[in-house]
């Protein structure tokens, strides 16, 4: 069975339930706190690649993992991280929009980074590495541009009936992504055991770096405490969901193998953000979001 046969639904539905969170006020941050945004993208779409780089010529992992790990580097949280930044008492206005934005920005970095990446890797595997560069944007486009869009829309048409919608999708879409994972483990079970010390400390360290790089990224722009947060997390987190249908999809590699990283990566990245949450300081409860 093919797994991406189930990742494309999954990825669909997250798209279209980020999609009804879009509204005007979603995208008033860009010119009311053009700083967070920049810091945010700044973190997710330059440091968290560059770093997943630096990670896999470090761990020396073969051609095939290092593409799935920069795979996933390249592709920023859905709503999960909006979700998780409302848990930390993060700025959850401005997570849905550095998760907007990057999702839209991605059509396009994700096909050059991975292309140059690509290239980079079939200097050393013994098996050139092809990117079609085409039918990965046309899969992108279809999958992620096209249900935001229709989510958007729809938020805009029937306000009251998308409220509801997304309520279910909100319901679902975390036991799905669960389902996904196991699925995938279950198929891959042997090469992820086997091979889970290499790719469990690789996975771990590029999580590790990514918050550090998050809240580095926010101090210097000096930001608030819950847009600080916010960052941290959307820099950490990762859309698994997305990394798999690129790597698992006959448009694209049509390597399922390649698509280990991710769930790796998707496992340990929902432990430490936990762990993360439990360590912030107990007086922020209850705190409003300030405006960095």
């Amino acid at each position: 069975m093919n797994t991406v046969w189930i990742v494309l639904p999954v990825l669909l539905v997250l798209m279209f339930q980020l999609g009804i969170e879009l509204d005007r006020n979603a995208f008033a941050a860009l010119f009311r706190r053009p700083a967070a945004i920049v810091a945010g993208l700044l973190g997710q779409l330059v440091a968290l690649p560059l770093i997943a780089f630096g990670v896999g010529l470090l761990f020396r992992l073969p051609p095939v993992w290092f593409m799935g790990l920069m795979l996933i580097a390249c592709c920023p949280g859905g709503s999960s991280s909006n979700v998780f930044s409302m848990l930390a008492r993060g700025d959850v206005a401005l997570s849905v929009t550095l998760t907007a934005l990057s999702s839209l920005i991605t059509l396009f970095t994700i096909p050059l980074v991975m292309g140059l990446v690509s290239r980079f890797v079939s200097v050393h595997a013994e098996t050139p590495v092809d990117l079609p560069a085409g039918k990965l944007l046309l899969q992108n486009f279809v999958l992620l541009f096209l249900p935001m869009l229709g989510g958007a829309l729809f938020g805009r048409l029937r306000p009251a009936a998308a409220r509801r919608v997304h309520a279910l999708l909100g319901r679902v879409s975390f036991p799905a992504l669960l389902l996904l994972a196991a699925l995938f483990f279950m198929q891959y079970a042997r090469v992820i055991v086997e091979n889970f010390a290499v790719l469990g400390l690789a996975a771990g360290v590029l999580i590790l770096l990514a918050v550090g790089a998050g809240s580095l990224v926010s101090r210097g722009f000096r930001l608030g405490r819950a847009a600080r947060r916010t960052i941290v997390i959307e820099v950490g987190m990762q859309n698994a969901a997305q990394a798999i249908a690129i790597a698992a999809s006959p448009l694209v590699f049509n390597d399922g193998e390649m698509a280990v990283p991710a769930i790796v990566y998707a496992l340990l990245m929902n432990v430490i953000l936990l762990v993360y949450l439990k360590l912030l300081p107990k007086s922020s409860v209850g705190e409003l979001p300030d405006r960095g």
